[in-house]
């Protein structure tokens, strides 16, 4: 079976047969149709849990579970609202027995003075979601309520890192009525709740989201290509840090610059203290870098000289506002590169 047609009808009658199909064992069928939703279902459990390495698990187990179910659908929503709701309940299994994930920044501000700092092995961070895998989501069918949601502030990482510390029921409700827009009846049938318990939920999910999401809006927004300016304060960034220039770094910077370096805990806070620890390990040609995009913003993936060849290190992702960087979290997850489609060395 071929992939499924973008042409709503033809869509929508491809899907059935392919369903009927399914539910008759084909499982060349099964496999086409959950591959075609693959993509939105990693997005969705990436939201869920805050994890790019666990939503490809997870969807992978979705997948599985929709297969040994396969005879239960019984056509009442469409095959991909099945889908959305096993992959939910997986999501909902996982984080029983997994932490909060967040950002070192706010994990720094909750830390009581005089209080001990866990381990950096014990702490868990959110992961950087590479652009580069909307873009089959986005050229989707307009009709799509993901194909619009996909490129919204849904995968910023502040409303990401806000969530996180939602319940996870008042978590998945949010996600399933704000983000995939279903109705309080849906969500209540997916999730085996009442439709009060689910309006209860959102008003309370909401509530916590005003008081953790920032006040001030950054400039690039999610899902649209950077201007030139923006084009041009990013090759400015990558260029400093090549020449190990840190006074030019430091003239990129809002003075209340905040800087948070997953896997370490805390963020620095201000130009100066950037500057003080840019210093400890800048030097000219030490570093190369290579423009890419995460979470709706642009980001420089920077690579360090090492054993004669030029290796990952991390992936710097940047906000701005009034024209200058408010914020940089540098993420040292080199095992990422491949999924943004950076080379393994340069």
């Amino acid at each position: 079976m071929g992939a499924v047609s973008t042409s709503p009808n033809s869509g929508r009658d491809a899907e059935r047969s392919a369903v009927a199909a399914i539910r008759d064992g084909d499982e060349a069928a099964f496999v086409a149709l959950a591959e075609h939703y693959r993509r939105r279902l990693q997005l969705h459990c990436y939201r869920m849990v805050g994890s790019l390495e666990d939503s490809e698990d997870l969807v992978q187990e979705a997948i599985l579970r929709a297969w040994r179910r396969r005879r239960s659908f019984e056509g009442r929503s469409t095959f991909q609202t099945w889908l959305y709701r096993i992959a939910t309940n997986v999501c909902l299994d996982f984080l029983e027995r997994r932490p909060v994930r967040e950002l070192p920044a706010h994990y720094g501000l909750a830390i009581e003075p005089g209080s001990a700092v866990p381990e950096a092995s014990e702490l868990v961070w959110l992961d950087p979601y590479p652009e580069r895998l909307l873009e089959g989501i986005a050229s989707s069918q307009e009709d799509d309520p993901e194909a619009v949601l996909a490129s919204k502030e849904t995968i910023e990482l502040a409303f990401l890192a806000a969530i996180q510390h939602l319940p996870p029921r008042q978590r998945a409700v949010l996600i399933v009525r704000d983000v995939l827009g279903w109705s309080a009846k849906e969500t209540a049938a997916a999730l085996e709740l009442s439709v009060p318990s689910v309006t209860s939920a959102l008003q309370r999910a909401r509530a916590t989201l005003r008081e953790r999401l920032p006040r001030q809006p950054l400039e690039w927004s999610v899902g649209t290509a950077p201007s030139s300016d923006e084009r041009a304060l990013l090759e400015r960034y990558i260029e400093a840090h090549e020449r190990g220039d840190v006074d030019a770094l430091a003239g990129l910077l809002r003075d209340d610059v905040r800087v948070a370096v997953p896997p370490l805990p805390g963020a620095r806070e201000g130009r100066e203290e950037f500057r003080a620890s840019a210093m400890r390990s800048a030097a000219p040609g030490r570093f190369r870098c290579l423009p890419t995009r995460a979470n709706g913003r642009p980001a420089a993936a920077s690579y360090v000289l090492r054993d004669g060849a030029y290796r990952p290190l991390a992936i710097d992702v940047l906000g701005v506002e009034d024209g200058l960087l408010a914020s940089i979290t540098v993420f040292l997850r080199p095992e990422l590169f491949a999924a943004f489609g950076l080379p393994d060395s340069l």
